[in-house]
């Protein structure tokens, strides 16, 4: 549901960005707003950054073979980092270039088209708001009670946190973009012009700051959400008689979890027993975080107060009888 919901969200946003840029440069021919040029490329790089989760997206999707054995799931957070990038340079260095360009020389806006500026960036407000709209339903399905900082800073799925961040900054970009032409055509200067371009610069750099951060934690592996995790482990102990000692959780990509675990058998029981408590614990997991696909169980004896043999103390949970 969540790939899907993204999806969506980024055929909406690709539908919408490619109208405006249009528009857009069609405006800057008109009248040579700095503000407008700015705009168009940043719905130039806004409409291949979607271009390029889509991409992500599809490849993602590719089996696992014998060279990527856990699969390519990742893939969907290699994309969304070059989004960052794409975003920062073609949107954010151009902007602020621009900006100093237009500073060097506050030409007022030219030609008997005036009023195209403000008709275009009307109704991209009004695009991008149908664009913004898709978006935070589509994201409502999956962020529960979430906040949408807290959303945007723990999604495992990329493109609805992307998606969201480059609708908010548009619709941002689009209100500096209004201010900067409004106030050049009441006063007849270009620096408010100029200015409204190096805030449009300014938001963009900060957003790709903020998703090159949030998706760098992605591809270095996060670990499941304390939910998921604190469900694993009630799934690993209802048996009654395996406890945990060591578990780590890693997400391969959006919807694919890897849980490495090692969990106390008794010291009598034959291999046919411990080889049923696994496979029955492997079994909980799968139906308590059915995006556990990947599961290793490792039995071991349970000795108070020390790791495993071969464990690291410091991630065992092994408790300590004299603290």
């Amino acid at each position: 549901m969540a790939a899907n919901g993204g999806s969506k969200a980024i055929v909406a946003a690709l539908a919408a960005n490619l109208t405006i840029a249009v528009l857009k440069f069609l405006a800057f021919i008109l009248t040579s707003s700095s503000s407008m040029l700015a705009e168009a490329i940043h719905s130039v790089a806004d409409s291949g950054n979607q271009l390029l989760l889509l991409i992500g997206g599809k490849r993602a999707n590719k089996a696992a073979n014998a060279e990527h054995p856990f699969g390519y799931g990742r893939e969907r957070y290699i994309y969304a980092f070059i989004v960052a990038i794409v975003l920062f340079s073609v949107g954010g260095l151009f902007a602020l270039f621009e900006a100093w360009e237009k500073l060097k020389d506050p030409h007022g806006i030219e030609g008997d088209f005036w009023w195209v500026p403000l008709a275009v960036l009307i109704g991209a407000i009004a695009a991008e708001s149908f664009s913004f709209r898709t978006a935070i339903g589509e994201s409502n399905l999956i962020r529960g009670k979430q906040g949408w900082v807290s959303f945007v800073r723990t999604a495992k799925q990329p493109e609805l946190p992307v998606i969201l961040l480059e609708d908010f900054g548009a619709l941002l970009g689009l209100a500096f973009a209004l201010v900067g032409v409004g106030m050049t055509l009441i006063t007849g200067n270009g620096i408010w012009d100029a200015a409204g371009t190096g805030m449009i610069g300014l938001l963009l750099v900060a957003i790709a700051a903020v998703l090159a951060i949030e998706t760098k934690s992605l591809l270095l592996g996060e670990s499941a959400t304390r939910d998921d995790v604190a469900r694993i482990s009630q799934a690993i102990e209802a048996g009654g008689h395996n406890r945990i000692i060591h578990l780590k959780t890693l997400h391969l990509g959006p919807e694919e979890l890897l849980v490495a675990a090692k969990i106390s058998v008794g010291a009598a029981e034959t291999g046919k027993d411990i080889a049923a408590s696994i496979d029955g614990a492997e079994s909980r997991i799968r139906s308590a975080v059915p995006i556990a696909r990947v599961i290793y169980l490792e039995p071991d004896l349970y000795r108070e107060g020390l790791p495993a043999a071969g464990e690291d103390p410091a991630t065992s949970t092994a408790q300590d009888p004299h603290p």
